[in-house]
């Protein structure tokens, strides 16, 4: 079994084939800008992810009225261009080789759709187990997508080592996140990432901290664990503790007592923005109560990098917020970090219902089966819509939810309140 190994250094040259490989024309086996097959496969996109309702939403300042009951959508919502770009790519991948093993690094995105679909496809998409994913399968003769959340360094290394072709559908907006990241290992500070360590992206991210051999990283999931960095940045923390409370989310050989002194903070791009800015701030404030401005300014660097469309996400959810609304709906995977935040910040607001798929809603029994906030079990609800008079229902989705899936879920709405599609559309 070939494992890869997050912990091995990384070289000068080993950096610069990650980051500026050769152009596609002259590589034969790197590709970061499709195959130019876009026209070729738009009439499959669309027929497997358009959406009529929504465009007619679109059309319609957002809004649907039929009978007694109203949809609201928010501006901004489901597929952003990076998840865009990967599915293009994954399709135009599968079209420039008909008779090639395809194989997938993970979940292209975090949306069971659109990776059933890929399946459907032909393509194989590894599942990574406890020590990582394992490559042993992969010959020169394959090609293999590396998805939107990107790969580790050294699960890209093994991948050129074997010789196959790879398809780097990697966003941009995480690319940034990475060059950050490397930024405060070449001037040797710690990075400390507010994400989740068992992501793919958060992982692919701490092991940009190898291209400086000694450098270090640290994950927060949250302002409490965030706390706990500045209370030891502040000399208040219990090192036994710490430890074993970061012992799987650390770098190999991290010491808090030698490696929180100088910290630069980056962020899973699709974490809940204002949690991520919190915590940079507060992880500030503790090294200028500690040691004074200076130090601050000297020991300390934080830098917005949760991504653009995450971010518009949010605020169209906020803004759709201020509405009067009866009930929200966030139409995402429950492993899809951005349709997460957008839950979270929906539950605070009104009741809020987080389905996975369309499929989640019954119009004909009236239930509908969720994921309430902050649990990990899925539950059924019945009567959500029912109300004597007129409902008021908010709409929104995840970056990796796909139009059809959001109109599909419109559609069960207004049927689960009595009134037929015609109505609607």
């Amino acid at each position: 079994m070939v494992l890869a190994d997050a912990t091995r250094p990384l070289t000068a040259t080993r950096w610069a084939a990650r980051f500026r490989p050769m152009p596609d024309t002259g590589s034969p086996t790197y590709f970061r800008k499709g195959f130019g097959l876009g026209a070729d496969v738009q009439k499959t996109l669309v027929a497997d992810y358009a959406g009529h309702l929504v465009d007619l939403l679109r059309a319609r300042d957002y809004t649907l009225s039929a009978g007694n009951t109203t949809v609201r959508l928010a501006k901004e919502f489901g597929f952003c261009y990076g998840v865009e770009r990967a599915v293009d790519y994954a399709y135009q991948t599968r079209r420039k080789f008909p008779e090639r093993h395809v194989v997938l690094v993970g979940e292209i995105i975090h949306n069971p759709h659109v990776n059933a679909n890929l399946r459907a496809m032909g393509v194989e998409i590894l599942e990574r187990g406890p020590r990582g994913f394992d490559y042993s399968g992969i010959t020169a003769a394959d090609v293999v997508i590396l998805p939107a959340f990107g790969v580790t360094m050294d699960d890209f290394d093994t991948l050129r080592a074997a010789g196959c072709v790879m398809v780097d559908t990697t966003c941009g907006s995480v690319l940034n996140v990475w060059k950050r990241v490397e930024s405060y290992a070449r001037d040797g500070f710690t990075s400390v990432i507010h994400g989740k360590h068992y992501h793919e992206e958060t992982r692919a991210t701490a092991s940009q901290v190898n291209t400086h051999p000694g450098s270090h990283y640290l994950i927060v999931r949250d302002m409490a664990e965030a706390k706990l960095v500045c209370e030891y940045v502040e000399g208040r923390g219990d090192r036994a503790a710490f430890v074993a409370r970061f012992a799987d989310r650390a770098s190999p050989g991290f010491d808090p007592d030698v490696h929180l002194e100088r910290i630069g903070v980056a962020n899973q791009t699709t974490m809940l923005a204002r949690e991520s800015l919190a915590i940079a701030e507060e992880i500030g404030k503790a090294f200028e109560r500690a040691h004074g401005a200076e130090w601050r300014a000297s020991h300390f660097r934080s830098f917005d990098t949760i991504c653009s469309a995450t971010q518009d996400r949010q605020d169209a959810v906020q803004a759709l917020l201020a509405e009067p609304l009866d009930v929200m709906l966030v139409i995402g995977g429950y492993n899809s970090s951005n349709t997460l935040s957008l839950a979270a910040i929906c539950a605070e607001k009104v009741r809020t219902f987080h389905v996975e798929d369309a499929t989640a809603i019954d119009p004909a029994r009236g239930t509908v089966r969720h994921r309430p906030t902050g649990t990990k079990e899925e539950v059924e609800t019945a009567h959500w819509l029912a109300a004597p008079g007129a409902l008021r229902v908010g709409v929104t989705a995840g970056a990796s939810t796909p139009n059809n899936k959001i109109g599909d879920a419109v559609a069960r709405i207004f049927a689960t309140r009595g009134i037929e599609p015609a109505a609607v559309t």
